[in-house]
């Protein structure tokens, strides 16, 4: 969509529901209430709606996003659960708690939305025009709060239209939100971890996982070379086993190309292999290929991926910064 959309508040009768599903289903954007804050809603399935999202809240730095679904059997489908993950979803959902899971390797959540890593953050939420839109679009939705980069987490559907008016297609009124603090977020990878502070009280979770959870580290500084694991957690980045020679003016023997626009750089004929992160220089399709083609280009085996300047405007901002955790020196 290349011009900003209308934003329209609707009721959460089965009329709304429907509609929201519909816009959901097409790509658009939809702010709902859950049981935390307003969430902004996309097609976790469509890179290019995911990228969207990124560009709607300003200033992304593609942190990974909380996928939401509408029961335990659907997240399943996403990710693999062990026992802790399994009593701790057994008695808190649908409610106020995320999990950080290994993803499965048929998950179809787009990589953009969990920012390339092989983990994915998930949520049954027990808001009932939450779980309503999510059976009625019958597909996972990311939902991070409903707000501009900064400003305060939105607990009304007046909030949203303040921060997001002409950003998103609908804003779903179901009311306040009753808890109006984001979601508690656990990682099951080892043994659980708290790794964000949320609206289900710390005591409760080490009730039933029946250990003690640490307070969340600090989360590391803005131009930390680590990129989070969830909202309120750093963790390492993805970084291909090639090495990224970025902002590159030509091609050199052997590279690859990680391209983006309709002109290429000198030498691009001589590449092992051309990916095209847009062809047409669209920064939101860019942004939604981002992860794919990197991984694409990983595979094949060259020691070097050229990557072609991308602009430091809009989305690019976001794409520029993934490139320089994803070509940081490693250890």
């Amino acid at each position: 969509m290349t011009a900003e959309p209308t934003t329209q508040l609707i009721k959460p009768d089965g009329a709304g529901i429907a509609r929201a599903a519909r816009v959901l289903a097409a790509g658009g954007l939809v702010a709902f209430p859950t049981e935390t804050v307003y969430g902004l809603g996309a097609d976790a399935g469509n890179g290019a709606a995911v990228a969207r999202l990124y560009e709607a809240k300003g200033r992304p730095r593609f942190n990974p996003l909380i996928a939401h679904v509408p029961d335990i059997a659907a997240a399943r489908a996403l990710a693999r659960f062990n026992e802790s993950a399994e009593r701790l979803a057994a008695a808190f959902w649908p409610g106020p708690l995320t999990l950080v899971l290994p993803k499965r390797p048929d998950c179809p959540v787009a990589e953009l939305a969990t920012a390339g890593l092989d983990t994915i953050a998930v949520r049954v939420p027990s808001h009932p025009v939450a779980r309503d839109i999510l059976v009625a679009g019958a597909r996972p939705i990311v939902a991070p709060s409903a707000n501009r980069s900064g400003q305060v987490s939105p607990t009304t559907a007046q909030h949203v239209l303040a921060d997001l008016r002409g950003r998103v297609e609908l804003i779903v009124d179901g009311g306040p939100t009753p808890m109006g603090l984001e979601s508690t977020i656990v990682a099951c990878l080892d043994r659980p971890m708290l790794l964000r502070l949320g609206a289900l009280p710390r005591a409760e979770i080490e009730r039933v996982a029946a250990l003690a959870l640490p307070a969340p580290s600090e989360p590391a500084a803005v131009d930390s070379e680590e990129l989070p694991l969830a909202p309120g957690q750093l963790v390492s980045h993805y970084a291909p086993r090639a090495r990224l020679r970025l902002n590159a003016r030509r091609v050199e023997a052997g590279e690859v190309l990680l391209a983006l626009g309709p002109t290429l750089v000198e030498g691009s004929e001589h590449a092992a292999r051309v990916l095209n992160l847009s062809p047409r220089g669209d920064l939101i399709e860019a942004a939604a290929n981002l992860f794919s083609h990197l991984r694409a280009l990983d595979g094949c085996g060259a020691a070097v991926i050229a990557v072609m300047p991308v602009p430091h405007t809009g989305l690019g901002e976001a794409i520029n910064d993934r490139l320089k955790r994803a070509a940081a020196p490693r250890g």
